[in-house]
C-alpha cells in the first residue's frame, strides 16, 4: 500500500501535508485545462480566455465540491458537520464531491465568458468532454487512499482493502478476512468508462463536425457522465441512500444528468421540438481579435535624421460567426494577360 502522505511538516501549530490525492487532483486539473485550451484554439477562439477563466472556476469548483460533499453526508445521516461546523473548513479537509465541483465551476466559467463577450457554448463543448479525462486521472488518488471501492467480489480483478480502511459493514474480519476478501475496484470502473466515453465523444465530434451544432457535444457529455455515474452507484455502498431505497442521491442526480443530455441532444438534432431550443443558435460566435498593421517607416533618405513614428499597433475586436476551424483556401490560379504594345 502506498503512503497517502508524500511529506509533512509543522508550521507553528498547523500540520501541513502534501498528499498524493491532492497532487493527483491538481495534475488532473492542469492536464484537463491543457487539453481544453487546445480544443478552444482548434475551434478558432482565444485559448487564453479559458486559462483566465479557469483560475476562478477551479477555486469555485473546490468550494462547491466540498459543500456538496458535506450536504450529501448530512442527507445520509452524518451529523458531525452540524455539531461541529468548523470541521467543514478545518484542515486537513477530507471529502470532495465531483458534482459540486462541476456545478460551481460551470457557473463561474459561464459567468466569466458572458461578462467578457465569449460564446459559452463553444467553451462548454470544448471543456466538458475533457472533464471526463480529468475525473479519470483523479480516481488514481482514490486508489492510493483505499476508498471508493465496492462490495466484496470473487472476480480476479478484485482488490484487497486493509482493515483500517473498511466500511463498517465490512469491518467484521471473521466474516471478511483481510487475507481472502477482495472488493470491486469501483474507482477503476469509473476511470475506464470515463476514458472510453471521452474517446467516443472525441471520435464522434470529429466525424460529425460539419453537422454538430453548438451544445451538441456538451449534451453528449451529460449523457455519458450521467449514465456512467448512475451505473457506478450500484457498486458504491458508501453513498447515502434516499430513505430505505437502493437509490443514492448521487445516482438520482447522475440519472437526471443523463436524461437531460438525451433531451438536449435530440433537440439539437431536430428530433424534438422544444420551446427552449427554438432560438438556439446554429453557429458558434467567435470573438476574434485582429491587429491592424502599423504605419510603415519611410525609406527615403534625407540629410536630416528620418522621423520614426511612435504609433503602436491598434487592436480591434471583430465578432465573427464560425462553427469550426476554416480549411485552408486553395491558392487562386494566376491570370495571364497579353502585354499591350
Amino acid at each position: 500500500m502506498i503512503d497517502p502522505v508524500i511529506f509533512s511538516f509543522k508550521l507553528f501549530n498547523l500540520q501541513v501535508e502534501l498528499t498524493w490525492y491532492g497532487l493527483i487532483v491538481m495534475s488532473s486539473v492542469l492536464i484537463g485545462g491543457w487539453l481544453a485550451e487546445k480544443e478552444v484554439r482548434r475551434r478558432g477562439e482565444n485559448g487564453e480566455a479559458l486559462i483566465d477563466a479557469m483560475v476562478w472556476a477551479v477555486v469555485a469548483g473546490i468550494v462547491g465540491a466540498r459543500l456538496w460533499y458535506v450536504v450529501n453526508a448530512i442527507i445520509g445521516g452524518n451529523r458531525s458537520y452540524i455539531e461541529d461546523p468548523m470541521s467543514i473548513i478545518r484542515p486537513p479537509i477530507a471529502g470532495l464531491h465531483i458534482f459540486g465541483g462541476l456545478l460551481f465551476g460551470a457557473i463561474v466559467l459561464i459567468s466569466y465568458l458572458k461578462k467578457n463577450g465569449y460564446d459559452a457554448w463553444l467553451f462548454l463543448d470544448s471543456v466538458a468532454p475533457v472533464a471526463l479525462v480529468g475525473q479519470a486521472i483523479g480516481r488514481l488518488g482514490n486508489f492510493i487512499n483505499q476508498e471508493l471501492y465496492g462490495p466484496p467480489t470473487n472476480l480476479p480483478w478484485g482488490i484487497s482493502i486493509p482493515a483500517d480502511h473498511r466500511l463498517l459493514e465490512f469491518a467484521d474480519l471473521s466474516k471478511y478476512p483481510v487475507e481472502t476478501t477482495r472488493f470491486h475496484p469501483t474507482f477503476a470502473y469509473e476511470m475506464i468508462l470515463n476514458v472510453l466515453a471521452y474517446l467516443f465523444i472525441l471520435w464522434y465530434s470529429r466525424r460529425k463536425e460539419e453537422e454538430l451544432k453548438p451544445g451538441a457535444v456538451f449534451s453528449l457529455w451529460l449523457v455519458f457522465a450521467g449514465f456512467n455515474r448512475a451505473f457506478i452507484e450500484f457498486f458504491r455502498p458508501d453513498q447515502p441512500k434516499l430513505g430505505e431505497t437502493f437509490i443514492s442521491t448521487s445516482m438520482l442526480v447522475a440519472f437526471l444528468m443523463g436524461v437531460t443530455g438525451v433531451i438536449m441532444f435530440l433537440a439539437r438534432n431536430g428530433k424534438l421540438r422544444l420551446a427552449f431550443a427554438e432560438n438556439w443558435e446554429n453557429e458558434y460566435f467567435i470573438k476574434k481579435v485582429e491587429k491592424k498593421s502599423a504605419p510603415r517607416r519611410s525609406t527615403r533618405h534625407f540629410s536630416a535624421a528620418p522621423e520614426i513614428s511612435d504609433a503602436e499597433d491598434e487592436v480591434e475586436e471583430t465578432p465573427v460567426v464560425k462553427k469550426k476551424p476554416a480549411s485552408r483556401a486553395k491558392p487562386a490560379a494566376k491570370k495571364t494577360t497579353a502585354k499591350r504594345k
